[in-house]
């Protein structure tokens, strides 16, 4: 019986208030029936208001997290979340590359969904030049999709063409997920291109509210787990576009200003 349930693992920071990062990541692979590791690469420490402190671990224990994770675990799918610096993305992909851990799905936590930058300039030209080409799946938000492809997106028809420029780049199915800044916002909508050439958009409806913590994490976190159970392709992306908006569409309350999507809501419906 050893090694039959399926496994999926996250490589990203700690998140101490629950709503993001690794948490919701291993929220969302219990959600979705699959078993969840962990290699954390960094711990912060915020709430609701913000994050207040954060330190990163060393590469010599990175190092042996994952390879006490290869020498016992079964894993069939693995994510990336927030990365740091250079030397941190560099010692990932080694460890990655060594392991046989299934398909990669790269959340490329560039920019924020409001198009704040997160990494800098040097880390950001080693994920997109290390990182990138390995992704199985690659889920940029808007401002990412600009940032990786170097394009300013004015249309439909520009978010198809970065969609084509980033699986040039080396990942092979990509989720462009649509602009939260528009003017009387109704909808989200994801232009998914897959490895196959064959493309569709998703929508979703849009949900104005301050309850969108981890939202991004999720999204990769339930496509990593549908590949860890053998799901498709197509319906792995479908299922964790669902998943997201149904955790978004029903409030938790919990804590005071910036709260967390509601990972149990998502878990409690039916994915037909």
């Amino acid at each position: 019986m050893t090694n039959t349930y399926p496994q999926a693992l996250t490589i990203a920071g700690s998140d101490s208030d629950g709503s993001a990062g690794m948490q919701a990541d291993l929220h969302t692979f219990f959600a979705r029936g699959v078993y969840g590791a962990s290699v954390i690469t960094a711990c912060v420490a915020g709430n609701s208001y913000g994050i207040h402190a954060s330190v990163p671990m060393p590469t010599d224990f990175i190092n042996q997290e994952f390879q006490d994770l290869a020498d016992d675990y079964q894993i069939r799918a693995a994510k990336t979340g927030m990365l740091a610096d250079s030397e941190l993305i560099t010692d990932v992909v080694r460890n990655y590359q060594a392991a046989d851990f299934g398909p990669l799905v790269v959340d490329p936590v560039i920019m924020t969904k409001h198009g704040n930058q997160l990494l800098e300039e040097s880390a950001f030209k080693t994920l997109r030049t290390q990182l990138l080409p390995l992704a199985t799946v690659l889920t940029p938000n808007f401002y990412e999709v600009e940032k990786i492809t170097e394009t300013t997106i004015h249309s439909d028809a520009d978010i198809v063409a970065a969609a084509h420029q980033m699986q040039q780049m080396g990942a092979k199915n990509i989720v462009a997920k649509g602009s939260h800044a528009l003017t009387n916002q109704t909808a989200v909508r994801d232009f998914v291109l897959l490895e196959s050439g064959d493309s569709f958009w998703l929508s979703q409806p849009y949900h104005a509210t301050d309850r969108v913590n981890g939202t991004g994490d999720s999204l990769s976190a339930c496509i990593t787990a549908e590949l860890a159970k053998g799901t498709p392709m197509k319906r792995a992306i479908t299922i964790a576009k669902t998943f997201v908006n149904t955790a978004i569409g029903t409030p938790i309350d919990v804590g005071h200003k910036f709260g967390p999507i509601n990972h149990w809501a998502a878990q409690n419906r039916t994915y037909d």
